[in-house]
């Protein structure tokens, strides 16, 4: 199998190729003077099964440039593109309102498009999404990886807390995979309003500690009501686990000031700059992806 890799996924894309002396593809993306992207493969696909590792996500220039090279290297004669983009932009654009976009299935359509035979992603937002986007995808759990942080940073006592009742599948799988009871998990209900988020809650009994689990953390609307919730219910000490670490803007940086000591979340989309590395904890997924390459292989 070749990999072929963006530009912000090159080192895990080196971590992966390094375990099991997969071969690193290289190809050139470039413009045109009249602004067009293309593509140019300089390791010849022919016959071989082919991996893109990369994002959809915004700037819409990495979605026009992944599904092109998609594209370009089954044109070139590769046996199988399977794409695995760590974080699935457009995920959670999976409900159909009357006179919006469905942009779970739209990005699914082109993603069958372009030649994509095979989709890995990290922790999908819905199985509903999941089912949006038409190639067959494997949604892989960082469960152990959170299972490790809790053996690791002595918090194995603390309560593990769902933000809302679809978050409460992601908790249990973290306590079973770090060998905990896996009883019933303390939730909020959550609730939007034209202003925002709100919570009620938590429901179930937590203790001082908390470890809330969660999927995503984007500007952290969510996470910072729920924090709220804990405060006021004496909690005094608050850690996060988050596969896709987005921070988008300023809000979410509240949640310091919340009672929130660490926060974990994966490599799979890359950090913005300028963030509290000793405070925020990056968890590799190279080791994730390449176990699951080899069931493939």
């Amino acid at each position: 199998m070749i990999v072929f890799a963006s530009g912000a996924y090159q080192s895990m894309a080196a971590a992966i190729g390094k375990t099991s002396e997969r071969a690193l593809g290289k190809f050139r993306t470039a413009r045109f003077e009249n602004g067009e992207m293309h593509v140019e493969v300089q390791t010849s696909p022919l016959n071989e099964h082919c991996l893109i590792l990369g994002s959809i996500a915004p700037p819409d220039e990495q979605l026009v440039s992944v599904l092109l090279l998609a594209h370009t290297l089954k044109k070139e004669g590769a046996r199988r593109v399977i794409a695995a983009f760590p974080y699935l932009a457009y995920a959670r654009h999976d409900k159909d309102k009357p006179g919006e976009s469905l942009a779970a299935a739209w990005a699914g359509a082109l993603i069958q498009a372009s030649g994509i035979d095979q989709l890995i992603t990290v922790d999908v937002h819905s199985e509903r999404a999941k089912a949006l986007f038409q190639v067959p995808v494997i949604s892989l759990s960082p469960a152990e990886l959170f299972a490790e942080v809790l053996r690791g940073h002595s918090l194995r006592d603390a309560t593990i807390v769902a933000p809302d009742g679809g978050a409460i599948g992601r908790c249990q799988a973290v306590k079973v995979a770090a060998g905990l009871a896996d009883d019933q998990i303390p939730y909020f209900e959550k609730h939007r309003t034209p202003t925002g988020i709100t919570h009620s809650g938590p429901l179930g009994e937590v203790g001082r500690r908390v470890v809330m689990v969660d999927d995503i953390l984007d500007t952290g609307g969510t996470l910072l009501s729920a924090c709220e919730k804990l405060r006021a219910a004496g909690v005094g000490d608050i850690s996060i686990m988050v596969t896709h670490g987005l921070f988008t803007g300023e809000r979410w940086k509240a949640l310091w000031r919340l009672g929130v000591k660490r926060i974990f979340c994966t490599d799979s989309v890359p950090l913005p700059a300028g963030l509290d590395a000793d405070r925020i904890v990056r968890l590799p997924l190279a080791p994730l992806l390449e176990f699951t390459l080899r069931g493939l292989a």
